[in-house]
């Protein structure tokens, strides 16, 4: 009897062992919340990852900062910590200044210059990623930057000394620049930071001004369209090269159609947001020619601020995205 059990208990072992190893979990962090259009474009690529790779992988959505915070993310891949996770671009361009070039003022307006700006430093962008043991995935912009206030704004002289939620570098310096006191603040913490006097304006997007409910600490939004940030999702090369090919090339698909859709997501969520400020009792507005001159002569400082850094890679990036005419 124990003969004939030995030769099945084994077979039954091997099985579940190659069941285990045929299933992978990946953990995902996000520093967004549930209700954000970065997150439900997220959960839709998850989804058809499983689904495609007939659950071989599988992976574990950590959203709202819930297991690591926004600065946490990529760290967290590059470690292991987590498998995959979604970052803001632009808060990393101390390591790169390509990482950050998204997030000048004025240099890309709109979606079809975002895209241009991404094409065009999309290759810089990924060969400092696999220095780091990273892959990009995909990248999908927030809709256009405007600028929140408590009170009616005409010139940037408006913002002398007042605290301006800053969430990278590049904010930080246009707060500097307009006289205003930057102080950096994530975006899940953006409501408590205003509720308790820490900021009183900031520039983000409509889509963050509605899903923190900017019409209970904010009155007047001023439409200035002034950058396009991208969110990326990024993956440990590590964990990627250890999927079989199959499960990889599901994971590209999956990736390039995310990237597709969240750019029309990040399209509908600009004019959907926009109405909810106005809806829930915002002034919404384009801003004054004073205005709007002003900020854009910023934006220029701060091109020329940024080629500083780039060096010649820069200075062709510059030339080549001037002759697509998009600046």
């Amino acid at each position: 009897m124990n003969r004939l059990l030995i030769p099945l208990l084994g077979f039954a072992l091997s099985v579940a062992l190659s069941t285990v190893q045929a299933e992978t979990v990946w953990n995902f962090a996000t520093a967004y919340k549930d209700n954000n259009f970065h997150t439900r474009n997220i959960v839709r690529f998850v989804g058809e990852v499983e689904e495609s790779s007939g659950g071989k992988l599988k992976m574990t959505m950590h959203t709202n900062a819930s297991l690591l915070k926004m600065p946490e993310i990529k760290r967290g891949v590059q470690t292991g910590q987590v498998q995959i996770g979604e970052i803001l671009l632009s808060a990393y361009g101390k390591e790169d200044p390509f990482f950050e070039v998204d997030g000048i003022p004025f240099l890309s307006r709109g979606q079809m210059t975002a895209w241009e700006v991404y094409e065009l430093t999309l290759p810089f962008i990924r060969a400092k990623l696999e220095k780091q043991g990273l892959m990009p995935l995909f990248s999908v912009p927030w809709p256009g930057q405007g600028l929140y206030a408590q009170k009616p704004i005409n010139t940037t002289s408006d913002f002398n000394g007042v605290k301006f939620r800053a969430y990278n570098a590049l904010t930080a310096r246009l707060a500097e620049l307009m006289g205003a006191v930057p102080t950096t603040v994530q975006s899940a913490e953006v409501p408590q930071a205003f509720a308790t006097g820490v900021v009183s304006a900031m520039v983000t997007s409509a889509a963050t001004g509605s899903y923190t409910k900017a019409w209970d600490f904010t009155t007047h939004f001023y439409d200035v369209n002034a950058m396009n940030n991208k969110n990326m999702v990024i993956v440990s090369a590590d964990a990627f090269n250890a999927l079989d090919a199959d499960t990889q090339a599901v994971v590209m698909r999956a990736a390039a159609t995310a990237e597709a859709r969240g750019w029309i997501m990040s399209r509908t969520a600009q004019a959907v947001t926009t109405q909810a400020l106005a809806d829930n009792g915002m002034t919404v507005a384009p801003p004054g020619p004073e205005l709007l001159a002003e900020l854009k002569a910023i934006g220029e400082t701060m091109v020329q601020e940024w080629l500083a850094k780039a060096g010649d890679d820069g200075e062709k990036f510059i030339a080549a995205y001037k002759a697509l005419g998009a600046n």
